[in-house]
């Protein structure tokens, strides 16, 4: 999910202010995705990866045993909750599941019309858009 809104926000023209290792301005870069990425360094590629792993290892953990698996909550946002039926939980769970698998699939699908030449928000527009 985070991936289709960082997609958008690139898209609509946002860049963070600053340097890329190689001394390029972000404000510099054109493009999205692919195109964006390829005008970085190593060393920011590898930023990149150690951000996610720190994220991942460090951040993104089950500290507290949840409910269900992927519950991050960590006993935080309880809030109304614990009131519903077994049923309700079970389709906010499901919904949830959901909404991360389509929000990949459009992220899947904005990199492929990328690579094929085509506007990833509107597919049927040639680039670049």
């Amino acid at each position: 999910m985070m991936a289709v809104l960082g997609h958008l926000t690139v898209g609509s023209g946002f860049r963070f202010p600053g340097e890329l290792a190689n001394g390029q301005s972000f404000s510099s870069i054109e493009g999205t995705g692919f195109a964006a990425l390829s005008k970085c360094a190593p060393l920011d590629i590898g930023l990149i990866f150690f951000t996610i792993g720190f994220l991942e290892l460090r951040v993104m953990k089950e500290n507290v045993k949840g409910e269900f698996p992927g519950d991050l909550r960590n006993g935080l946002f309880k809030e109304g909750w614990d009131n519903l039926s077994e049923a309700d939980k079970e389709r906010k769970i499901n919904i949830e599941l959901n909404n991360g698998r389509a929000a990949q699939m459009g992220i899947l699908g904005m990199m492929v019309h990328e690579q094929l030449g085509v506007s990833p928000y509107f597919p049927t527009t040639p680039g670049p858009w």
